[in-house]
Parts: C-alpha cells; structure tokens; sequence
C-alpha cells in the first residue's frame, strides 16, 4: 500500500473511531444539596425561605429537605454514611457530633471560618467552643440550650426556704425538706450528661485534663454517689430522675409535687403546656449551686463527602445568619447562639413573655462554666460505658464504691478501645 492510500485509510478509520465513541453529549450533571434536620416540621414554611433565599444566589442548585425524628436520625444518617449518600448538611445534638467528627464523616470547617474570619464574632464564643475536636471546627450554631434549676416556689413557701439552694449540700437539704408521701424534692435530666453538674459542683471531672483516662474514681465521689443514693431511698431525690428520659420527668414536675428540677431549658415550654399552675409567681428560675450546667445544643455541621463543600458552606452561612437565626428563634422561642438574634429575642420577651425570658437569660449566663462537654472521639461509648453501673449505685442496687471502680474501669477500656 502507497504511504498516500495508507494515510487515507488511517484517517477514515480515526473519523470513523471517534463517531462511535462519541455518541450523545452526556447530560450535564444537576447540582444539589440535601439538608437534614432533626424533628422541626413545623419550620417547613422557615426551611423553603432558606432554599428560595438559597436559589437566589445559586439558582444552578437544587436543594433537598429531609428531616427525622429524633429516634431515627442517627440510623438513617448512618445508613446513608455508609451508602456514601449523606446529606451534605446535617442538624445533629448534643456529643452525637463527635462520633462523625472523629471518624472523617464530617468536613473541618475550620479553612472556612479562616476564609470568613467575620463569622466566628457573630456567635456566643463558648458555644461554639463546644463543637471542636482536636483543636478544630466542625459545627456552628442552629439553636442552644444549658440545664438550669427550676424550682417551685409554692413548695419551697410551705417547707420554709428562702430561696434555691447555693451549694450541693443545700440543695440536698432543701430536697428533704420538702419531701412527703405525697411530694418528692428534686428531679434531674439524666440523659448526654445533663446530671454532671451535681458532681461538678463537687469538685468531680469524668476525665483526665487530657481526656486519656477516667479522673472520677474519688472519695469525693464515693460520697456523693453515697449522699444521691441515700437521698433517693428516702423518697426526697424522685427514682425517676435516674430511670426516665424527657416525659415522664418533666411530667412529674408538671404535675406540682415536686420541688426542684434540673434540666435544659426546652423543658420549660413542655412544663409550662402540662401544668396550669406555671407562672411567674409560682415558678423560680436560677442557676444549678455552683453555676454549672451541662449544654445540649443543636448545630449545623457539613458532611464529609459532599460534592459541593464551598456552596455548603454558603448555605451554612446563610441559615445562622441574624435574620435566619430569629426567625427561628422567634419561632420555637430557643436561643441560636447568633448575638444579634439573641439580643433581639430577649429584649422581645422581656416584655411580652416575662418568664420565659427569665428562662432563656439563663443560658447566656455562665457559659464558662459549662460541663459534661468532653472532646472524646468515642463519646457514645464513654457514655454507655460509665451510666449503668453509677445508676445502679444511685438507686441503691450496688455499693457506691463498687460501682464507681467498675465504672472507671468501663470508661477506661472504652477510651482506649479504637474508632
């Protein structure tokens, strides 16, 4: 074959190769993001001002609502971590957030806020401090909350007391004062830790400075596993603060028999709608003896895998905002932890709703000293590892001391047990 009639052949097959191969144009892929939030139906209407706001500034992008009650949050987010479909922005509360940071499932969002150095100013700085790991950021704030101690002032009129109690000691005191066959003196949350702050106020860490090893395993404890279990045999501390969950403690302070209660202040509301006897002259709002309060806030943070990290974060941005963040806030009657917003809720319900502004001044006061807040990777597991056996003591099952031993040796082999 000539060279002539060689490249011709040779040029007829390439033509003829790359209409083959070539085809159809393929379609453009469609841009999208997912939010998933954490049982807020009733903000449908606030979540499509958000997306429309959102569509404004990225019209290129589809976003996705999805939201699960509290239950079935984590086993779907999980399914779909594991699918590699997760939702590129994600509602999480309390520590759950540790397990996903931990373990690469979450994006750092600290070249971000590096990028945005304006954004970090915008909110309450200890708050925010509650969602880093290892030096690094990985959620902001959607809406907060801390425990506080609610008490009720017609018991406390009848049993003589002048006002909450100062010290642990106190509160003790003023719990078995008010105690009868009929009343029961102080209740508490138990759940994320929302308890720790009885033993803070003792002087009590779970863990080392350098969250290695469990710290707990003290006299001072043993005494005051000991004084809690004691107080809870002779009917003055209610057994449900160790057993229950959210309903039926906040029901039994609902229901105007007893004295004090430590939990976040979402259970105001939830109080406030069960028991008619709530109002400014009958219910007292203060701070837990010492100060200490264990948080249990909602954040937004933004999932390792998305494919669009920076328009994640644009979105981000926009739902924390100070209009956002009200709006919100002004809904559900919640702190967002933007300044701005809060300011503005609070000088609102100072006036229109005097005590659940005292409620809610509550979780912007000592923010220092917050607690049971700890950095651990394996946060889950230090929790399931430690609450059993102090429970047991608690209710007077097992010897204090025994069970604080075995729970320092649990939370021990879960700190060091690998991701």
């Amino acid at each position: 074959m000539s060279m002539k009639r060689f490249l011709a052949a040779a040029t007829m097959a390439a033509v003829a190769g790359i209409l083959f191969t070539a085809g159809p144009a393929p379609a453009q892929e469609k841009k999208k993001l997912t939010i998933l939030t954490w049982n807020i139906p009733p903000a449908e209407d606030l979540i499509k001002g958000w997306i429309a706001e959102f569509k404004v500034m990225q019209p290129d992008f589809e976003i996705e609502w999805l939201d699960k009650k509290g239950t079935d949050w984590a086993t779907f987010y999980q399914t779909q971590l594991v699918a590699g479909t997760a939702p590129d922005i994600i509602d999480v509360q309390g520590g759950l957030w540790l397990d996903y940071a931990s373990s690469g499932g979450l994006l750092d969002l600290t070249p971000f806020l590096e990028q945005d150095a304006e954004i970090l100013g915008e909110f309450n700085a200890d708050y925010v401090n509650n969602w880093v790991f290892e030096g690094r950021n990985y959620m902001l704030p959607f809406y907060i909350s801390k425990t506080l101690l609610f008490y009720n002032k017609r018991m406390f009129e009848e049993a003589g007391l002048s006002g909450p109690p100062e010290t642990f000691d106190d509160l003790l005191a003023s719990a078995a004062a008010m105690s009868s066959d009929e009343n029961t003196g102080f209740m508490t949350l138990n759940f994320d830790w929302l308890y720790w702050p009885l033993f803070a106020a003792n002087g009590i860490d779970l863990l080392t400075p350098d969250l290695s090893e469990a710290a707990f395993n003290t006299p001072e404890m043993i005494d005051v596993v000991t004084k809690l279990a004691a107080a809870t045999s002779a009917g003055s501390i209610n057994k449900i603060s160790w057993t229950g969950r959210w309903v039926e403690p906040n029901g039994a302070f609902a229901a105007n028999n007893v004295g004090m209660l430590q939990a976040h202040s979402p259970a105001f509301f939830y109080i406030r709608g069960q028991g008619e006897w709530v109002n400014s002259d009958t219910l007292g709002i203060a701070q837990a003896p010492g100060g200490f309060a264990t948080p249990n806030s909602h954040g937004f943070g933004i999932s390792a895998s998305t494919k669009y990290p920076q328009e994640a974060w644009e979105f981000l941005k926009l739902i924390t905002n100070e209009k956002n963040s009200y709006e919100f806030s002004d809904r559900f009657k919640v702190l967002s932890g933007n300044n701005a917003a809060d300011k503005r809720l609070l000088e609102e319900l100072r006036q229109d709703d005097p005590l659940a502004f005292e409620v809610l001044q509550t979780q912007l006061e000592n923010t220092d000293k917050q607690v049971g807040n700890w950095a651990v990777a394996s946060d889950a597991r230090v929790k399931e590892a430690f609450w059993p056996s102090i429970q047991a003591a608690l209710l007077g099952q097992t010897d204090p001391a025994e069970a604080i031993a075995e729970a320092e040796r649990n939370v021990n082999r879960a700190l060091r047990r690998r991701q």
